[in-house]
């Protein structure tokens, strides 16, 4: 009897044993693993209608997608007060799975981009109850306020609800692997709402307006995690909209989980484990680089439209240079360049267990400016003691027949002096007086490394590059050596 406690025990022991998906030492933890999201975001009422969603599917799976990112419409959750109705979930969670496709579950709750159009009839309709926010003017907005105790009770009850049936019927299968709260929270058409209870606040605030808003969104977003935590513990993230250059708080969503908040929202949201960007802007870079920062870790769940050729080099880039856990376009099911987004899937997908196994890796992509101007200049490296340049213009194609900012590339350190150097578009020189003992193209099966032809000739430019052609997605591996 002991000896088989004592194996039971271990079994138990065991990691993947039970064990919900969680962040771990920065990464996605799922069934025991590493996951990295190969994702796309619905569009917002795609999910409302099964039987809409139903074609699309065999879409999604050969984009090479692994994850679903679904929205999950209060409205459509608690339709009555306190009479809840699963069903929409239940669908969802059946279809992807079998589909075998992992889901994002986002939280519609009392705000979908700051507005509150997903809130319950029930709620709309009482405004007595179900607080609104006010002007400056001393105007009622149709958006909820965040001082609305009755209104954050009823919220978070609901997705308690939600955690908890969820944990019913996908605990021990795991096809949800993460829950965004709320939708790009914020708010307009001022930097801050007024109203009796926001101006009395307001006078116990030592800050500034923007501030105060993150503050108290931050507290509404945690009460409503921490309800969800309480049912089912999977990872939260919020997800902020970004804001255009010089415009005030109030042009952009106020107070949203933006890089210049993080403070706050740290501050203010422990249950909250991951702030998010939301990416339409052009300055792609510049924007993932804010949310770079200790304690955070990093995942793009909107990025532009699906079908923006710029989306794999800027996937490239913060997968392979900040660790980033997943990548998400936006309204996957209207893609039209399936080939491209795709293809950068598809090899993704071959190169992840190498990708989690490295020894080392960075990312690579030009840097846009806000006004879509893209800087197209070399960007250096050290990896496994190499130093590396990449260039993003490829010397053997004509410069009208190639678009830089589509170019990108990981790079990977094996140990010792082997790389895998993956992505299109990109040119890699290794110093100093290195060269190259051999470079092969080819692809994993099964996990396992299949050479295809050995490039040491015109395709290497005679040992001086390692090239990855533009227009297609490849890897390639490489052996150096000091001469």
């Amino acid at each position: 009897m002991l000896r088989w406690l004592s194996a039971l025990a271990l079994f138990l022991a065991t990691p993947a044993f039970g064990q919900t998906p969680h962040l771990e030492g920065g990464r996605l933890i799922v069934d025991g693993k590493p996951f990295l999201i190969r994702g796309g975001e619905l569009g917002n009422s795609s999910a409302t209608d099964r039987a809409w969603l139903a074609p699309h599917w065999q879409r999604l799976k050969a984009l090479r997608l692994n994850t679903v990112l679904a929205p999950v419409a209060w409205e459509a959750i608690e339709p009555e007060e306190g009479k809840f109705d699963f069903s929409s979930l239940d669908w969802l969670v059946e279809d992807a799975r079998a589909h075998d496709m992992r889901l994002v579950l986002l939280w519609f709750g009392s705000w979908k981009n700051s507005m509150s159009t997903y809130a319950p009839a029930w709620v709309k309709r009482d405004g007595k109850r179900f607080l609104r926010s006010t002007d400056k003017d001393g105007q009622p907005q149709d958006i909820l306020s965040v001082f609305g105790k009755a209104t954050l009770d009823a919220d978070a009850r609901a997705f308690a609800a939600v955690m908890k049936h969820l944990k019913a019927i996908d605990g021990d299968k795991h096809t949800v692997l993460m829950v965004q709260v709320e939708n790009e929270i914020g708010y307009l058409p001022t930097a801050r709402e007024h109203g009796a209870l926001a101006d009395a606040a307001f006078t116990k605030w030592k800050g500034g307006e923007e501030a105060f808003t993150a503050h108290h969104y931050a507290r509404w977003a945690n009460a409503v995690a921490e309800a969800g935590k309480r049912e089912y513990r999977l990872p939260m993230y919020v997800n902020g909209a970004q804001g255009r250059p010089g415009k005030l708080p109030g042009d952009y969503p106020s107070g949203g989980p933006l890089a210049h908040l993080m403070r706050e929202w740290k501050d203010a949201g422990p249950a909250i484990d991951m702030l998010s960007p939301d990416i339409y802007f052009p300055n792609f870079a510049g924007i993932a680089d804010g949310y770079v920062v200790p304690g955070n870790v990093l995942f793009v769940p909107e990025a532009n439209q699906a079908g923006d050729p710029r989306a794999p080099a800027n996937a490239m880039r913060v997968i392979g240079k900040h660790g980033a856990i997943g990548f998400s376009p936006f309204a996957i099911e209207n893609i039209a360049d399936k080939d491209r987004l795709g293809g950068f899937y598809a090899m993704l997908e071959q190169l992840t267990p190498a990708l989690f196994a490295a020894k080392a890796r960075d990312g690579f992509s030009p840097v846009v400016s806000f006004e879509g101007v893209v800087d197209s200049s070399s960007q250096m490296a050290t990896l496994g003691g190499y130093k590396l340049t990449v260039n993003f213009v490829d010397p053997w194609t004509p410069k009208d027949k190639q678009e830089p900012a589509e170019h990108g590339g990981i790079i990977l350190w094996l140990g010792g002096e082997d790389y895998l150097v993956a992505g299109s578009g990109i040119t890699v020189t290794f110093e100093p007086r290195v060269g190259l003992d051999s470079v092969e193209e080819g692809s994993f099966v099964d996990g396992k490394w299949v050479a295809g032809r050995r490039l040491n000739g015109d395709e290497t430019h005679q040992g001086r590059h390692v090239r990855l052609p533009p227009g297609q997605f490849g890897i390639q591996k490489v052996r150096l050596y000091r001469y």
